[in-house]
């Protein structure tokens, strides 16, 4: 394979980066689909704590608050974790993105992250970006926002040949 042309650019942690890496990469985390079996059970533990024991009511109401926090976390687990992340001392900071034949680097006052590409199991194809999935089940989004023309194809076909 020909050498990849060293590529280097910067962008900053926006809120708008953030929520377009959290939109293109949540239909291929671990919990695509929300897991209402917790909260339902915890709301019916505790319902029935309440309504049948003679106990003190404390444990019920606790359980029935945090059935309905977990309800409210699922509901708006987007807007929380754009708030998490725009909390961070990572948020709208300057990130400088370094891709050549060996790795993908990016590096910000606050992070350092280095991506072999042997390291890189799969790369997802979004409609606005790549998600780079690792041997250690690790995810890591690019906007192809930052890239030049043909780029996206030579990361996929280095990420390829080095699986292979």
């Amino acid at each position: 394979m020909a050498p990849m042309q060293p590529f280097t650019t910067q962008f900053t942690l926006s809120r708008e980066y953030l929520a377009e890496c959290y939109d293109q990469s949540s239909l291929y985390g671990k919990s695509v689909k929300p897991n209402y079996l917790f909260p339902i059970l915890m709301l019916a533990a505790g319902t029935g704590t309440l309504l049948y024991t003679e106990q003190p009511k404390v444990l019920g109401y606790i359980l029935v608050a945090f059935a309905l926090l977990e309800l409210l976390h699922i509901r708006f687990r987007r807007a929380w974790w754009l708030a998490r992340q725009m909390l961070g001392k990572s948020a709208n900071s300057e990130v400088t993105l370094t891709i050549d034949d060996e790795r993908i680097t990016t590096q910000s006052d606050h992070a350092h992250t280095t991506l072999l590409w042997s390291d890189i199991e799969q790369v997802v194809d979004t409609e606005l970006g790549l998600i780079l999935i690792t041997k250690s089940s690790g995810q890591h989004y690019l906007s192809k926002s930052l890239f030049p023309d043909g780029l996206v194809e030579k990361i996929k076909d280095r990420a390829a040949s080095a699986r292979a």
